[in-house]
């Protein structure tokens, strides 16, 4: 068939292309054409909800109400986060939250302001 890599989410064989990005139907998990050669996973970067490039001090928003483990506190939807320190590990962003404090945060919960 085709010589298009395998996805690297769930490594389905079945992968096509459409325009510069490559798409797995059974993921749906999308990654550009030129990142292929390694698997389409950079270690390096770290990206929002929306696809955009976080820093160290980047300031963020909640776009989702995230529960507190171990708390009854919720952090709302609009909450922006200022200073934020990318990390790696399932949560890859270390912040302070004004009234809850010292939090990790996963990026797919966020947007960059």
């Amino acid at each position: 068939m085709s010589n298009l890599p395998n996805c690297p989410k769930c490594d389905s064989e079945y992968t096509y292309k459409d325009g510069s990005i490559l798409i797995c139907p059974e993921c749906s998990y999308e990654w550009s054409a030129d990142t292929a050669t390694d698997n389409g996973e950079s270690s390096d970067e770290i990206h929002d909800a929306n696809g955009n490039v976080l820093q160290d001090g980047d300031t963020v928003t909640v776009i989702k109400d995230l529960k507190v483990k171990g708390s009854s506190l919720v952090v709302k939807v609009g909450t922006k986060v200022k200073n934020i320190r990318l990390v790696d590990g399932d949560h890859d962003i270390d912040c302070k939250i004004d009234g809850i404090g010292a939090m990790k945060l996963k990026s797919q919960f966020v947007k960059k302001v």
